[in-house]
């Protein structure tokens, strides 16, 4: 199965959205106006994927803040889920409780995947990087999650 494209590509400008936290609280894009916003989405809390890439992102945290980046991660897990995966691992970024996948679909990362022969739907692993005035700055679609933050910097 081929990678995964989205329809968004560098230059577009981001889908708004509107989605609840772990602590239920609302996101918005426009509330990161004047920042730089990695926004990652991920398949599942705890998996082994998606554990090294969160985790990568929170040891490299405070050198992206440097850099004027947040960090924000999207999943379809409920806020409960979240909740336990950040404390598990120590996260010091939100991530987004998409379990209608509004945010997903806007951003085209819901698709075809391949797990072990089996087709099945589901969130494709992508960031977009979008700069301080909501335009996508880069689009990664062959996610390295040993090596996330070094591809989100590379220019």
């Amino acid at each position: 199965m081929a990678n995964h494209t989205t329809g968004l590509k560098a230059g577009d400008k981001a889908p708004d959205f509107k989605e609840k936290d772990q602590n239920g609280k609302l996101v918005s894009l426009k509330d990161f106006k004047g920042k730089k916003l990695v926004l990652y989405f991920y398949p599942k809390d705890s998996t082994p994927g998606c554990t090294v890439e969160a985790c990568n992102l929170r040891d490299n945290y405070s050198g992206l803040k440097k850099k004027g980046y947040a960090i924000l991660g999207v999943s379809a897990d409920e806020e409960s889920k979240h909740l336990k995966f950040i404390a598990k691992n120590n996260l010091p970024f939100p991530l987004l409780a998409d379990v209608n996948l509004n945010v997903i679909k806007a951003y085209d990362v819901w698709g075809k995947k391949k797990f072990m022969g089996k087709v099945y739907d589901g969130i494709n692993r992508t960031t977009f990087v979008i700069d301080e005035k909501g335009k996508i700055e880069k689009v990664i679609t062959s996610v390295n999650t040993k090596n996330h933050t070094e591809q989100i910097l590379e220019k």
